[in-house]
This record gives structure tokens, sequence and C-alpha cells, in this order.
């Protein structure tokens, strides 16, 4: 009778339901590592700006009246936050791409030109601006873009798709 069951479908219910139930259970995984490295990215791209910042004030004086660096609080801030959308945004295109490092860092690399545009044309402008600070800024995109693009792209891998 069993073959007579399994040749009626009978059986196949379960083993859909065990295979999706494994299935989900990887995706969890991989969306729990996926998580962490996403964590881990944030974390570590502020960490290196903030270091960066404590470097360059001992060779750039930051005015006060300049809001891009009046305190690491900023740095912290915009680090944290970019840092969040450039994991969210490499998770989308992890999950719908065929090859999502080659695409996210071209994404990353036209995203980094795009946010050293108003150093060069807006903050010149703004109260208490200098050249030291300025390249003060560029240097903490750069920096944040290779950390994230480098972390992201290389722990994550191709595994977690």
């Amino acid at each position: 009778q069993s073959e007579q069951d399994a040749k009626k479908g009978r059986y196949t219910m379960s083993s859909i339901a065990t295979y999706a139930s494994a299935e989900s259970e990887t995706r969890s995984i991989s969306r729990a590592r996926f998580a962490a490295i996403g964590a881990a990215t944030v974390v570590a791209a502020t960490l290196a700006n903030v270091l960066f910042y404590y470097l360059g004030s001992a060779v750039v004086d930051y005015d006060a009246d300049f809001v891009a660096l009046p305190t690491p609080g900023g740095t912290i801030t915009f680090t944290v936050f970019f840092a969040i959308v450039a994991v969210l945004v490499y998770a989308g295109i992890k999950r719908f791409t065929g090859n999502p490092e080659r695409n996210f860092t071209i994404v990353a690399a036209i995203a980094l030109v795009a946010s050293v545009i108003p150093d060069f044309t807006y903050i010149p402008t703004v109260d208490g601006a200098s050249n030291g600070q300025t390249a003060i800024l560029i240097v903490m995109h750069v920096i944040a873009a290779v950390v994230i693009v480098g972390m992201l792209t290389k722990l994550t891998g191709q595994d977690n798709r």
C-alpha cells in the first residue's frame, strides 16, 4: 500500500514540507549571517572614520564654526546612516542580481563620486571650512567606501544569495 500511496503523491506533501523547512532554515541562517556581517560593516566603517577623525585633528585644526567636523558625533551619525543604507542596498542587489559583488562595487563607486561632489562645490562656501577640513571629509568618504565594499563583498560571498 505504501507504493500505491507514493504513486498517488500522498507522501509528496511531507517531503515538500521537509524540503521547504530545510530551505527556510538555511535562508534564515544566511540572513542571520548577512545581518551580522552588515552590523559589523557599519561598526567597522564608523570606527575607521572616527579613528581618522582623530588622526586628522592632529594634522588639521577643526574650526568650531565648520558644521561638518565640530565633534566626532557628526562623523558617527553620517557614517552609521549611510553604512546602513549601503548594507540595505547590497542586500537588494545580492537578492535580485546575478553578480552582486560587481554590481554593488559599481553602485558604490557612483555613490562615492556623488558623495564628494558637495565637498568640492558646497563645503568650501560653509563658514569655517578650510581645504584641510575638506580633504578630511573626502578621505572619510573613501575610507567608508573601502570598508563597506570590502567587507560586504568579501565576507558575504557567493553562498548567501
